[in-house]
């Protein structure tokens, strides 16, 4: 994890969606540095796509997130859904952008 970067968030969006956006980047940073329930991380993600509705901005703010922060939105989101339960723990620099690094 790179140690100072911002999240990715549009003005244009009310105050409660950018908190809405900052806790999902936030409990994002939580699956990969200490773990976290993966029912917690899919309510927020639930919460996120509230706001954020379209794949392609998704994978826009996604992109720019792991780009400074190295952790993948596509990857986590991946991962909870295929866990359904239990904790998330993902590990940081297998893939990028949904496809493996070479």
């Amino acid at each position: 994890m790179k140690s100072e970067y911002q999240y990715p968030l549009d003005l244009d969006w009310s105050v409660d969606e950018m908190i809405i956006v900052t806790n999902l980047w936030s409990v994002l940073e939580l699956a990969y540095e200490k773990g976290i329930a993966v029912t917690e991380f899919l309510e927020k993600y639930k919460l996120f796509k509230e706001v954020v509705r379209s794949i392609g901005e998704e994978k826009r703010f996604g992109k720019q997130f792991e780009e400074a922060s190295g952790y993948s939105l596509y990857r986590t989101v991946q991962e909870a859904k295929r866990l359904q339960k239990g904790r998330l723990k993902m590990e940081a620099g297998e893939q990028q952008y949904g496809r493996r690094k070479k």
